[in-house]
């Protein structure tokens, strides 16, 4: 079985002193949740205070992006050795934003992913189709594409952690979810090309979480289909009562 998890993107808010306050009033609510796996990715400036607030609890913690060489020259960059030493264990990677305003390409998404994989982490790839791509049927290609290029030189057995995020771009942000049929659909098309792409026994383990717009209000409904394990929550996340509420979803 697949456990859900719940992860929740804080993108580019909360000081290291915003975000002490949010574990202190989050950790309460969720204590002793086993349901469901909690992440949190907090900017690089909170990343090891988050991580020192949460030792010992049930709240995972991960990074929101990372370089994939150990050292260098990369000015304002984070490599995978700097995260694993403050205890970082989970990681984002390729999410739309960062593709969008930033020049990321699923083949860098891929050297970033096998980095991950060689430093332990759990890498969440985040893949999804635009609105244009959607509007003109090119979804299925879309997605095809992302996972293709994201897991080219990986084997089954480098991938055991791997979680991909289903986040289409005309959701994020905007208050509009896709439906539920709609992202189930999605999620076959990215657990098709995983059996593609690696093999049926690693498609079949591999949790796809939905993206875009999740709220305490819709998540429920998500979470009901069987072929979507979890949330990548946005927005939702920053407040510590309602992102509580998402991962207590009935």
């Amino acid at each position: 079985m697949r456990k859900p998890l719940i992860a929740g993107n804080w993108k580019m808010y909360k000081t290291p002193q915003e975000s002490k306050a949010f574990l202190e009033a989050f950790l309460p609510l969720v204590a002793g949740h086993s349901r469901d796996d909690i992440a949190l990715f907090p900017s690089t400036t909170s990343l090891a205070h988050v991580l020192e607030a949460a030792a010992g609890s049930n709240v995972r913690v991960g990074a929101q992006n990372m370089h994939w060489l150990y050292e260098g020259p990369y000015t304002g960059e984070t490599s995978p050795a700097m995260l694993a030493a403050i205890g970082c264990d989970h990681v984002l990677l390729g999410h739309s934003e960062r593709r969008l305003y930033f020049g990321e390409t699923s083949e860098r998404v891929n050297l970033k992913l096998r980095a991950a994989i060689s430093h332990g982490f759990t890498p969440v790839v985040c893949v999804g189709e635009s609105l244009a791509e959607r509007e003109n049927s090119q979804t299925e290609a879309a997605l095809r594409e992302q996972v293709c290029i994201a897991l080219r030189n990986v084997t089954p057995n480098e991938v055991r952690k791997l979680v991909i995020a289903y986040e289409p771009v005309w959701a994020i942000g905007t208050g509009s979810i896709a439906s539920v049929d709609t992202t189930a659909e999605a999620h076959a098309i990215i657990r098709q090309e995983l059996e593609h792409c690696l093999d049926k026994e690693t498609a079949e383990a591999t949790r796809i979480l939905y993206g875009g717009s999740v709220k305490p209000e819709n998540v429920a409904a998500m979470m009901q289909h069987n072929g979507i394990d979890g949330a990548l929550v946005g927005g939702a996340s920053l407040d510590p009562v309602v992102f509580a509420k998402v991962v207590q979803y009935a």
